[in-house]
């Protein structure tokens, strides 16, 4: 299986180099030549966040038996618990806690809880932190405090502040080493029309901030582009391929209104995140699925966002095809995590000239250089791999994600071969040693 490997700083960089790589495409295709990748490894921007590879997890849908193995080696670093709205609709036990502390701890994924807001009181909470982290010392230090209150009936932000000052100061009274995210709201606008049916949601976002900033330590969002609308429930790859784009606006703005609202900067966190929020949707267990969540995470990661939740690790096909894993099969957007968990965590520059495809570049603790090359065009696409601050050694690892490859290594690279060619709606991973 594959591994994570942290990164330390202290990489000694070589001169600028341009060079010319090579792959040899899975099948015969005519590649569209599209300009020069660029990537500059002397210029460090970020250490990224591991809980950038979070998920919503449980209890509604706990991991089969028969996936335990393949749960443990997903990459998933980091678990929001529970999933969804399940725990503004029911108490959480303190059985439902000791099972998810295990997993947790066995699939090496930092535990998160969130509490109930809708009907629940700062008592309950307060003693879900108290069973949680005093009686049995397990030291859950991310909390969050309902889900998606933007959608509660009769409800509004003045009494999400009043609710949820009030639980999370019982809360912090337990255990004031606690970490809070908030405020969890729904669709968050992908774009700054104040007409759009979402854009409410910015001002539920600042109005909590107002009042709540000096307890919140994370702002969080959740944001399912698909499907538009009920009457036109089927999504096409061709606005899947156009969707991620959004995420160049969204995330900015929402620290722009962090800003606005608070005169500092607070870490973000996308709390819940996947290209369908209705379960009937067949794409959500497509390979183009996958293309388009590669795509969001690199762009997540280049916005230097600190923690996102995937939705989710696991579900059944009953239950809809959200999950990354179902009873007894592997979805293919858990291949993603696998290719991400040979990635870097110094987020590196690098820039793309085409719309449809995507480069995010960082470096590993042993020095090689990553690149995760997302095309999500229906056409070949070849380009010129400008490295800037890096002297590559030898052929460069490939590792491919597409409609043939389950985030599989492929021929090793000469790295004066020729363009680097990237098969349509596929993900392409290369390790460049140095």
């Amino acid at each position: 299986m594959l591994k994570r490997m942290h990164i330390a700083r202290g990489l000694v960089f070589g001169l600028m180099a341009a060079l010319l790589v090579g792959v040899v495409l899975p099948q015969e295709a005519t590649a569209v030549e599209a300009g020069t990748l660029k990537v500059d490894a002397a210029q460090v921007e970020w250490t990224i966040n591991p809980f950038v590879y979070g998920a919503n997890y449980g209890p509604w849908a706990l991991v089969s038996l028969d996936m335990l193995d393949e749960a443990k080696a997903s990459g998933v670093t980091y678990l929001r618990f529970p999933a969804g709205n399940w725990g503004d609709r029911n108490n959480l036990t303190p059985f439902q806690i000791d099972m998810f502390i295990k997993q947790s701890r066995d699939w090496n994924a930092e535990p998160s809880i969130s509490v109930r807001l809708q009907n629940g009181t700062p008592e309950q909470a307060a003693e879900l932190v108290r069973y949680a982290n005093i009686e049995k010392g397990y030291g859950v230090r991310y909390w969050s405090i309902g889900n998606e209150p933007t959608l509660y009936p009769d409800y509004s932000v003045d009494q999400l502040n009043v609710d949820w000052r009030a639980i999370a100061l019982a809360m912090k009274a337990v255990d004031p080493n606690i970490v809070l995210i908030g405020p969890e709201v729904h669709q968050y606008p992908p774009n700054a029309d104040p007409n759009d049916y979402h854009a409410p949601m910015r001002e539920w976002v600042r109005g909590f901030l107002e009042v709540n900033a000096d307890l919140v330590d994370y702002v969080s969002i959740h944001r399912y582009p698909f499907p538009t609308s009920m009457t036109a429930p089927v999504t096409t790859d061709d606005q899947m391929r156009t969707n991620p784009a959004e995420w160049d606006f969204i995330i900015p703005d929402l620290r722009q209104v962090i800003r606005e609202a608070t005169g500092r900067d607070i870490p973000v966190a996308v709390a819940e995140v996947n290209s369908h929020w209705s379960n009937g949707s067949a794409q959500l267990a497509t390979d183009m699925n996958a293309v388009w969540w590669a795509d969001v995470l690199g762009r997540l990661i280049r916005q230097k966002v600190d923690i996102v939740n995937f939705f989710a690790l696991y579900t059944t096909s009953g239950l809809g095809l959200f999950g990354l894993l179902d009873r007894y099969e592997i979805r293919p957007t858990y291949y993603v995590y696998q290719l991400y968990q040979q990635f870097g965590s110094e987020l590196v520059a690098s820039e793309s000239p085409d719309s449809d495809v995507t480069i995010t570049a960082a470096l590993r603790e042993d020095g090689a250089l990553t690149l995760m090359v997302v095309n999500r065009s229906a056409e070949v696409k070849a380009f010129t791999l400008d490295l800037a601050g890096f002297t590559a050694s030898g052929a460069a690892e490939v590792w491919l994600l597409d409609a043939e490859h389950r985030a599989e290594a492929v021929e090793p690279v000469d790295l004066a071969a020729g363009p680097l060619t990237l098969p349509a709606q596929s993900v392409t991973l290369l390790v460049v040693h140095g």
